[in-house]
């Protein structure tokens, strides 16, 4: 089957890396294993794949009056903890035969490239996965945002972000079991009803640029092969 979509800029939530477990170790290897079995499925249809990878199953922004640590540092901590995982899924990635590159947003020539946007499209042009790393490189800014920004720079045609939950509901599905799933939602119905679907920054970018978002579970396998064909899985945010 032809994919629907020639380029895709997939957003993975640190936390997810963690799957069930709660035992100290930022990373489960069964997910990042998973997922690196998915994307290569994607990258074998000829799809073009960029990724945002979060940090927050090593370190997640806290209150600067709870821990002392000033906002903007705390930050740039969080952007480094997103470098760890997008090194994590490279080395896994790579292990099973996908070329990759791995671009900082923060220059750390040992260990990645800096974010050059036109060297990212050339290797996308040639089949490799890159992945973004470091956020946008500036506080006050999510990898949603990053994820956002990253997909404009790339001309993605959509940005897929997979999470715990297989779309988005008008209510947390883990709270309240009644919640209930849409399908497709406009931008503005997501505003209107309060969704958080991305930080505002993040979406009101979408927004603007006239960018899909499909919010889908990543955690199961084969979803994100479905996605990309254009099954009708998830939410798509349009």
């Amino acid at each position: 089957m032809l994919p629907k979509f020639k380029r895709i800029l997939l957003k993975l939530s640190g936390e997810a890396l963690l799957g069930d477990q709660r035992n100290g170790d930022p990373f489960n290897p069964t997910i990042i294993e998973q997922y690196a079995h998915d994307i290569k499925l994607v990258t074998e249809l000829g799809v073009q794949v960029a990724i945002v990878i979060g940090g927050g199953n090593i370190y997640r922004g806290m209150n600067e009056a709870d821990s002392g640590i000033e906002r903007a540092h705390g930050d740039y901590m969080g952007m480094l903890a997103t470098v760890i995982n997008a090194m994590a899924m490279q080395a896994m990635l790579e292990k099973i035969g996908v070329y990759t590159r791995l671009q900082s947003a923060i220059n750390m020539e040992q260990v990645a490239e800096p974010y050059i946007r036109r060297k990212a499209l050339r290797h996308l042009e040639k089949g490799r996965v890159v992945i973004f790393g470091a956020g946008t490189g500036n506080p006050y800014f999510t990898t949603d945002t990053a994820g956002s920004l990253r997909a404009i720079e790339m001309k993605a045609d959509v940005i897929l972000k997979g999470t715990r939950v297989d779309g988005v509901y008008n209510a947390d599905p883990e709270k309240d079991p009644t919640a209930v799933k849409y399908d497709k939602i406009s931008f503005s119905e997501c505003i209107s009803k309060n969704l958080k679907v991305m930080d505002m920054t993040a979406f009101t970018l979408c927004m603007e640029n006239k960018l899909p978002i499909i919010v889908f579970d990543m955690n199961k396998p084969g979803n994100l092969l479905q996605v990309v064909e254009g099954a009708n899985v998830g939410t798509l945010v349009s």
